[in-house]
């Protein structure tokens, strides 16, 4: 049966979406009753009102795994905005007394994940009524939620060229070459970015932002090469090079520490740093909300000065 609107609205309740979205995110009705703090049967009440109400079913089961049906995708669609539109309500509200309140959704790409700290904390101290979720991902991963609406902006260092997400570069990105001290490519003069390549490179996953810019660079310069070893993240790599397995391209930031202390070294080599942005990037079909819109604004204004004491490049 299929009910008119006003039927639907006598029917469905927020709990019952909420509930639902949960569900669908975890594709188990355990984990979604144990992150909302309700009993198995609790939830399964709650999905059985509204599979009712809307007359179809939002899962199936297939075995023991539970598949969303066609249905429940239009339906987590429509909740994903319902919820967002909310959200933003309750923030607009809020400025109308004057103040900012509600939550950012941060994802934050690996390579990332140590300047974010920075830039949280002026925000922070100026908003300290925002609640600010960070998750961490590589680039791709963190491309696709932000498509699907699971977070509101993304700290990264490459941008898909695409016309659905808009960009705000706030900070140059760095990628130095980095050896062990005492390497053997120290006591060399003119060493070229092919026989830096040629030293035994450690290279980061595919889908990382840091290894798409490198294999640009690389394709842009004619330089081919193997790297040695393949790693998930960049504090991996930093490490492999301090342990001698080979040389490596990192953000400055990543390591300017062990820079300071001598542990890494970074060669004078023509071509490098690779240089970038970093950029917030959020979707460009997406009014920003009001704590959206003052992180873009604190970036714009103060995310220089708020990483240039820690991460300033020599």
């Amino acid at each position: 049966m299929i009910y008119t609107l006003g039927q639907l609205l006598n029917r469905l309740t927020f709990r019952q979406l909420q509930v639902f979205q949960v569900v669908f995110h975890k594709l188990s009705y355990s984990k979604a009753a144990e992150e909302l703090g309700l009993t198995q049967p609790a939830v399964s009440a709650q999905m059985k009102q509204l599979e009712a109400a809307l007359g179809q079913p939002m899962f199936d089961y297939v075995g023991k795994q539970l598949y969303v049906t066609p249905a429940g995708a239009q339906l987590e669609k429509v909740v994903r905005e319902i919820f967002s539109d909310l959200e933003t309500l309750q923030m607009n509200l809020y400025q109308l007394e004057g103040k900012l309140r509600g939550e950012l959704r941060l994802c934050v790409i690996s390579s990332a994940e140590i300047i974010v700290p920075y830039l949280l904390k002026g925000f922070l101290e100026k908003f300290p009524q925002v609640e600010v979720r960070v998750t961490v991902l590589n680039r791709t991963n963190a491309t696709d939620r932000l498509l699907q609406n699971q977070d509101d902006i993304v700290i990264t260092g490459i941008v898909p060229d695409t016309r659905l997400l808009s960009r705000q570069p706030f900070y140059d990105n760095l990628l130095v070459p980095v050896v062990r001290a005492g390497h053997s490519l120290l006591e060399q003069n003119d060493v070229t970015a092919q026989a830096f390549f040629d030293a035994g490179f450690l290279q980061r996953e595919v889908g990382s932002g840091s290894r798409a810019a490198i294999e640009g660079f690389c394709k842009s310069q004619r330089i081919q090469f193997t790297p040695v070893l393949e790693f998930g993240s960049n504090e991996s790599v930093k490490h492999g090079v301090i342990a001698g397995l080979g040389v490596a391209l990192l953000p400055f930031a990543n390591v300017i520490s062990e820079l300071k202390t001598g542990v890494l070294v970074m060669p004078t080599i023509k071509g490098f740093p690779i240089k970038r942005s970093w950029c917030a990037v959020y979707p460009s079909s997406k009014q920003p909300t009001p704590v959206m819109q003052a992180f873009l604004d604190h970036l714009r204004d103060e995310g220089d000065k708020c990483l240039s004491e820690e991460f300033r490049y020599p």
